[in-house]
């Protein structure tokens, strides 16, 4: 099962955490960088990365936390995650972030480091490039 949210296309380098992100207390907003010392993540830049994730989590702030990353050049090329929440849904319309939902399968066969291309008017929608 996949579901777009948001179109796009986007070619770029899977980051992935098993955690949820509450962008809003996870973020950087300027840097892209994610702060929260509890998090895997922590210490790495979502920026120009195809961002895989459970869900986000927290308030609809975070929406404008999302746009505000994307304003400051730091936001990943496209998000992909197994369940879609208000939050996040919101703030990749707002800043016309590609957005995909995937099953709990193919959430788990993304590994840090692929290649992949999301392109969601094609038949195949995600696609590893290498």
């Amino acid at each position: 099962m996949r579901k777009i949210l948001v179109k796009g296309t986007a070619k770029g380098t899977v980051l992935k955490t098993e955690m949820p992100i509450n962008f809003l207390g996870t973020v950087d907003k300027k840097t892209g960088i994610v702060s929260d010392k509890n998090h895997d993540l922590f210490g790495k830049s979502i920026k120009d990365s195809i961002l895989v994730f459970p869900s986000g989590v927290g308030s609809s702030v975070g929406a404008y936390t999302i746009y505000s990353i994307k304003s400051n050049n730091a936001a990943p090329l496209a998000m992909i995650c197994r369940k879609a929440d208000l939050t996040v849904a919101t703030g990749c319309a707002l800043a016309n972030i590609p957005l995909a939902i995937v099953s709990e399968k193919e959430f788990l066969s993304f590994q840090n480091g692929q290649r992949i291309s999301v392109d969601t008017e094609s038949e195949d929608m995600i696609s590893i490039i290498g």
